[in-house]
């Protein structure tokens, strides 16, 4: 494979594109490239048209590159692009991590977790050691004093505002039932002071 440098301003994007770059992906993609530099090249047809790569095309362009190194695909048919398109996106999303190397990869890294496309907080959280693991739970759920008056302040606002609203609350005259005698109780409600239903009594 013969890889070429070619000025970004030669690519063009495809008229459609089957994968659609997050900005949080496009940050991510960004860290990667300032980190490692461009490590695979930009797919392109002989008319510059991008067949693979198009996140890192948006990536250089966004960083101030003006060229890319690039593979140039000829003699492929329009039906032929669009598979390759298509299967450029897909078959990658068909593997899956191997997520007992991925916890060796960690633990050997725990010292310096700067990793393009992963949370520090996450990885830092698999590789604590026991002792962490469980200062951080017992802190878990705690909160500041000033956030537990607040908290009270309003819990208290509420009820009393429920108070007066039940307080208010307008008892209806009773409802007789059509054919009912009248020694037969009266059927008596209040109105909710929150959703104004009906309360029977």
């Amino acid at each position: 494979m013969k890889v070429i440098k070619k000025p970004l301003t030669e690519l063009r994007r495809p008229d459609r594109n089957v994968r659609m770059h997050t900005d949080k992906q496009l940050k991510e993609f960004r860290r990667s490239v300032e980190m490692f530099g461009q490590i695979r090249p930009i797919v392109v047809d002989e008319d510059g048209v991008i067949l693979a790569g198009n996140g890192l095309y948006e990536t250089l362009l966004s960083l101030g590159r003006t060229e890319a190194d690039c593979y140039v695909v000829s003699g492929l048919t329009e039906a032929e692009k669009k598979k390759l398109m298509l299967a450029d996106n897909r078959v990658f999303d068909l593997g899956v991590d191997d997520l007992a190397a991925l916890d060796a990869f960690i633990l050997d890294l725990k010292d310096d977790l700067d990793i393009p496309g992963y949370e520090e907080d996450l990885l830092r959280a698999m590789v604590m050691e026991a002792d962490e693991a469980s200062d951080a739970l017992l802190e878990y759920g705690t909160i500041e004093p000033e956030q537990a008056a607040a908290i009270t302040e309003t819990r208290e606002k509420y009820a009393a505002r429920e108070e007066a609203a039940a307080a208010q609350a307008e008892e209806v005259a009773p409802v007789q039932s059509g054919a009912a005698s009248s020694t037969e109780p009266a059927k008596r409600f209040i109105l909710c002071p929150k959703c104004g239903e009906r309360i029977w009594l």
